[in-house]
């Protein structure tokens, strides 16, 4: 995942423990909305995850919206979430885990920033003859 988008993620997830983590995440946002404008597709997708953070969906809009909007190629925003996500890698107890479970998919790909780890793969589906 993009360091913006993992930013966005982690910011809107609550890991805002202290005062500068709040203000670092709001100068990201800030800068989004410089940016991109504050009726931008991107900047929106933002504000709706922020009051339903749970929801995959907005998630997945973000991210496709942080793509779309070519974020990453702006060295500020992707300083400023750097910076966001190096904060919070130095509080206590780190960035979380972040666990990604994918279900009957015979083939999927997976990404991350940073440190990830594979911990396990089932092949379940059956064989194609119907035999395992």
């Amino acid at each position: 995942m993009d360091p913006i988008t993992s930013a966005i993620f982690l910011g809107v997830a609550g890991n805002l423990a202290t005062d500068a983590l709040t203000a670092a995440y709001t100068s990201l946002k800030k800068a989004l909305t410089k940016k991109h404008g504050q009726d931008s597709d991107l900047v929106e997708a933002v504000n709706k995850l922020e009051k339903t953070p749970d929801r995959d969906d907005r998630k997945a809009t973000v991210e496709a919206e942080v793509k779309i909007a070519k974020a990453n190629d702006d060295a500020e925003l992707v300083k400023l979430a750097k910076d966001l996500l190096n904060q919070l890698k130095d509080q206590s107890g780190g960035v979380p885990n972040i666990t990604q479970n994918v279900s009957n998919v015979k083939f999927a790909a997976t990404s991350a920033t940073g440190n990830s780890t594979i911990s396990q793969i089932n092949d379940n589906a059956p064989a194609e003859d119907g035999k395992k």
